[in-house]
């Protein structure tokens, strides 16, 4: 006799019948889409490495005429002699000028009185540094007094020290004509110059010993007497102004005489002997070393920049010896050219020089270890860009180039890399938004940032900055306003596509509204351009995958199904093309290792359509559509998994989450059957991701009569019941929702007889048990099902079964939901929530209908497991 609450449960209907009555809600359908409906993966565009180092590589679509040479040659007599910094850009009216008579040799000497000065003391050099940067402060101001030109003199110096200096008192003549500045820096190795250094280059010992009248060239000596002496004519009063009380003025004037004191005084005793150095040497390694002593040199003296009165002398010494050829002495020489602040023409040849050098892979340690990257991005952070594109194009070649070895990724991002090229990106887009057009050249340079910020984000720290500078929409608005180059915008998608596959990266993507419009439009414009539409098309798959909000966006564009579809038809049209048969017999050739171009883009579309697909509001509408689910079913038709198998997966599994939507106006509803067939060639093959995605196509379909029968008809079902031994837990919980809707038809119900059905099913919930309560819960559901006109339990599953049934449903309801260490907390409680309210009383049932249907349930044996 059955009681009131048995009774109860012999009336309750079968799971997953269809219901005809009423029209689930979308939110019912996302919640019991939790296991039909899924995201599909796939590969990164692969990019493979150039081999030769160049601007634009041999995929550019740039043309050898339109684009900056990689190739050519930096001399000596390419650099200007003479680096002026115009404060602007305005024309300077010509002066007039008088001629007048030559000066007596009484004036000649010194247009203003000079008084006696004591030796300077050795300790005052060391003092340069506040004094100068009073000095500078002053000249940055405009307090200093313009220079004037005035007749050379030759007056006499001495400077004593503990390093003793003595200095002649003429300029170098041959035959009685003065030396021209260039012969004179040549005379530098007629002087008899004992240096001693230490291990460090800090400190230095000198001796010179001069032997008959020879003399140093004075424009070495003191900067040049005409320097000297507009030094001293702009810091001695007028002969009025003796008697007068000391003023600011006249404390300005005394600051810049002391310091023009001590700056002699250094460059006497520290940077001569090293030019001399550099003259004379032959060995490159010694020069090596004396340029970098020199570096450290006028780097004590505070006389890097481009304030120092003598370096335009520094600048010809140094531009000399790039013809030497060697690329470690040309990397010494551009890092102190650089630190000197070079302009115009200087600078670009500074820039080519080291570019050139750096085009060869083997000289990356040699830039490593001269520090030279921070120069670089010096120039990138504090030249303007306007003036100096050309200089910036190769700037930017050299900093690309690097980026490619590992090595350099901390260095470039610890020194500030990411936000320096951020920066540059966002005043090209103010210019071009602010002009209307774009900077020459700036296309050029842009290829080169965009370039090394792709081999930067391969770093967590770049991706970081990248985040917080906000610099993916700075991407997105340079490559709206460069959509037409093509090297740009495959550039900016490869960055996109590395970073979207980070999922705080694709989140902040994603929050962008305005990238779905983007990416449309460059589908639209390189529909054919396979190396831009395959990491577009793999962004959008990286977006739409974990986000709903990023599915309604896309779908909300203005023609975006079309776009999807127009590029489907392409690519399916050229991969029809390029399949064609080899060998006799007509047999195909083998698949090769990567997926063919056509086929790749093939491969990350179908899986953009199966993440949208998830939508409630899209999948619905693009099981509608005709065309696409015409070339999805061609797709699966033409494709063996052998052949390509990622794109039988993505093209199966976007078919599974389109054949959820049950609507009256769906295609997969309306060709079910020839749906079925299709997936019968996947059940059969070898490869378990296929079957599995067959499995679950059948899942959805089979919850239709037709496909039952369907079924039944073509021993499908034994299929699945095989498939319960597979001892992997989707498999078995896609072919047990097979056998459950099968269980809906009373007639069909007898199938799990066959091949042991009952017994798999019955492992198969002792084997998961409370490790995963979804196919705990889907096989109970299936014996219920099958037992729902039971008359005896052991008839209807027998009675080893039976036992085992009474025994795991009882422990499973005094147990408690077993979790490995791989779930989060927050995990765990989701799932120990849906152990109590959606399997327990599922087993409450088929246990209570168990017991009351077997009477000699005390004398039965309880099995052990």
């Amino acid at each position: 006799m059955l009681s009131p609450n048995d009774r109860k449960l012999e009336n309750l209907d079968p799971f997953y019948r269809p219901s005809v009555s009423k029209q689930k809600t979308s939110a019912e359908i996302i919640s019991e889409a939790r296991n039909a409906l899924r995201t599909v993966r796939t590969q990164r565009p692969f990019t493979p490495q150039e081999e030769q180092r160049k601007l634009f590589g041999p995929a550019s679509s740039r043309t050898a005429e339109s684009r900056p040479p990689s190739s050519f040659s930096v001399h000596a007599s390419s650099f200007e002699s003479s680096d002026s910094r115009p404060i602007s850009g305005a024309r300077l009216s010509p002066l007039e000028l008088k001629p007048k008579a030559p000066a007596s040799p009484a004036t000649e000497e010194d247009p203003c009185p000079s008084f006696p000065k004591p030796p300077v003391d050795p300790a005052k050099i060391r003092r340069i540094s506040s004094a100068r940067a009073r000095l500078f402060r002053a000249a940055s101001q405009g307090a200093l007094l313009p220079d004037r030109t005035l007749p050379p003199a030759q007056p006499k110096k001495r400077v004593e020290s503990k390093e003793t200096v003595m200095i002649g008192d003429s300029a170098v003549k041959r035959n009685g004509i003065s030396l021209a500045e260039s012969n004179a820096v040549g005379h530098l190795k007629s002087l008899p110059l004992q240096l001693t250094y230490d291990a460090d280059f800090r400190e230095i010992k000198e001796q010179e010993r001069f032997q008959g009248a020879t003399s140093v060239p004075s424009h070495l000596r003191s900067g040049g007497d005409q320097g000297r002496r507009r030094l001293r004519a702009s810091s001695c009063p007028s002969g009025s102004d003796w008697s007068r009380p000391d003023t600011g003025a006249g404390s300005k004037a005394k600051l810049q005489e002391e310091d023009t004191e001590v700056d002699e005084a250094f460059w006497n005793t520290r940077i001569i002997p090293i030019l001399h150095q550099l003259e004379k040497e032959e060995n490159i390694e010694t020069v090596c070393a004396a340029c970098t002593q020199l570096h450290h040199a006028l780097e004590e003296g505070n006389m890097l920049g481009n304030k120092f009165k003598r370096r335009s002398i520094l600048l010809k010494t140094l531009c000399k010896l790039v013809d030497v050829g060697s690329d470690l002495l040309n990397l010494k020489l551009a890092k102190i050219i650089l630190a000197l602040k070079v302009s115009g023409k200087n600078l670009l040849n500074v820039c080519k020089l080291i570019f050139k050098i750096s085009r060869n892979e083997k000289n990356d340690s040699l830039i490593q270890n001269d520090s030279i990257l921070e120069s670089l991005l010096e120039v990138l952070r504090s030249e303007d860009l306007q003036a100096n594109t050309e200089a910036f194009l190769y700037c930017m070649g050299t900093i690309k180039f690097i980026s490619g070895n590992p090595g350099f990724l901390h260095e470039m991002i610890s020194k500030g890399a990411v936000e320096i090229l951020v920066n540059l990106i966002k005043q090209i887009n103010e210019n071009t938004k602010t002009s209307g057009t774009c900077l020459p050249n700036s296309g050029h340079l842009l290829v080169q940032i965009t370039a090394t910020l792709r081999n930067l984000v391969d770093s967590p720290l770049a991706r970081s900055k990248f985040l917080s500078i906000s610099a993916l929409p700075q991407l997105c608005t340079v490559m709206g306003q460069y959509m037409g180059d093509e090297d740009v915008c495959t550039n900016i998608a490869r960055i996109f596509s590395k970073l979207t596959s980070y999922h705080d990266c694709c989140v902040a993507l994603a929050s962008y509204s305005r990238c779905y419009t983007l990416f449309l439009n460059l589908i639209n414009k390189y529909q054919k351009k396979q190396d831009v539409i395959v990491r577009i098309v793999f962004i959008l798959g990286n977006l739409t995958a974990k986000n709903n909000q990023a599915r309604e966006q896309f779908s909300r564009v203005r023609g975006s199904l079309a776009t999807l579809l127009s590029l489907f038809h392409t690519f399916y049209q050229l991969d029809l093309q390029s399949r064609k048969p080899v060998g006799e017999g007509g047999a195909r050739r083998q698949a090769p290792r990567w997926p063919a171009r056509a086929e790749d883009v093939l491969v990350k579309l179908t899986r953009v359509l199966a993440n949208l697909a998830i939508h409630p509001g899209v999948g619905p509408a693009i099981a509608a559509h005709p065309r696409i689910v015409g070339l999805l079913l061609a797709t699966l038709e033409y494709k063996s998994i052998d052949e390509c198998e990622e794109l039988v997966i993505n093209t199966t599994a976007t078919i599974n989450n389109l054949s959820y939507y049950q609507v009256k106006n769906s295609i997969i509803q309306d060709k079910k059957l020839y749906v079925a067939e299709l997936l019968i060639k996947l059940l059969v093959s070898n490869n378990m991701d296929g079957i599995l995605e067959a499995v679950r196509v059948f899942g959805n379909l089979s919850q239709d009569r037709d496909i039952c029968d369907f079924i039944v008809q073509k021993n499908v079902h034994k299929f699945m019941i095989a498939l319960l031994d597979a001892k992997h837990q989707d498999i078995c919980f896609s072919a047990c929702g097979v056998l459950l809707n099968l269980t809906v038809d009373k007639d069909k119900r007898v199938i799990l007889k066959e091949g042991g059905g009952i017994k798999k099913l019955v492992a198969c919930l002792r084997d998961v048990g409370p490790t995963d309560w979804q196919l705990a819960c889907l096989v109970c559901k299936t014996l219920w099902n099958f037992s729902e006109n039971i008359t005896s339990a052991a008839s209807c599953f027998g009675d080893e079964a039976t036992n085992t049934l009474l025994a795991l449903l009882s422990s499973f309801l005094d147990e408690e939901l077993a979790l490995d260490g791989s779930f989060d907390q927050d995990l765990k409680n989701y799932h120990k929530l849906h152990w109590e309210t959606e399997f327990k009383p599922v087993a409450q049932q088929l246990l209570n209908r168990i017991q009351s249907h077997h009477t000699f349930l005390e004398s039965l044996p309880v099995p052990s497991f």
